[in-house]
């Protein structure tokens, strides 16, 4: 049976619970990091040298990079529908899963921390507003692509690349802070919230 290592309030973590959801995929979960077992541990850096979740072992094979483990159980579990084998179909989401990880994310860390985590060392008040501002801005160039869709982020379909935008439009609702008004992210999100997966692990801002 599939492992996956790591906690479920990991945002990284909740897009293999939730790819494992649309692919009908068993797995069992151990808690590591962040109050768990520590990925320090000689353990968990024999898998994953970089000290990160989610790790996932399927038999005698390891991985870690939560948008490539997505990946390779679309492609290991029948998931031709969340990711597509035409190239320019695969390469649409492809796209949005980097820009997710690449460009989004980043954008939001320093935000986040400091106001959703209350980490002492993310209260610098400009750096929270630029933060912000960027996370806002690329929030932005989304509704102008779902607005240009219609339905789902690389198309018509949904595909990977919603569960691991998906999660962070849930992180940017949450976080108690101003933001533009984005209808096509609304009801892109209201779209994503009608899957199971969405419901079972998209859960609060603090993933």
């Amino acid at each position: 049976m599939l492992k996956i290592l790591g906690r479920t309030s990991s945002i990284n973590v909740r897009k293999v619970l939730w790819a494992c959801a649309e692919l009908n995929i068993d797995f069992e979960r151990e808690d590591w990091g962040m109050g768990f077992r520590s990925t320090e541990s000689p353990e968990f850096l024999a898998l994953n040298p970089n000290a990160m979740v989610p790790v996932i072992k399927d038999g005698d094979f390891v991985l870690w990079e939560s948008n490539t483990i997505i990946r390779y159980l679309a492609a290991a579990y029948g998931g031709a529908g969340l990711y597509p084998a035409a190239p320019r179909a695969r390469a649409l989401v492809d796209q949005w899963l980097d820009w997710q990880a690449a460009d989004l994310n980043p954008a939001w860390g320093y935000a986040f921390h400091g106001l959703v985590r209350r980490s002492p060392a993310h209260q610098q008040p400009e750096r929270i507003a630029a933060s912000l501002t960027s996370w806002n801005a690329f929030m932005m160039i989304l509704d102008r692509q779902l607005d240009a869709t219609g339905a789902f982020v690389a198309g018509n379909d949904f595909s990977l690349a919603d569960i691991a935008i998906g999660l962070s439009v849930n992180r940017w609702r949450l976080t108690p802070a101003a933001k533009p008004e984005l209808p096509a992210v609304a009801a892109y999100y209201q779209r994503l919230s009608c899957r199971p997966g969405c419901q079972t692990y998209a859960g609060d801002a603090m993933a």
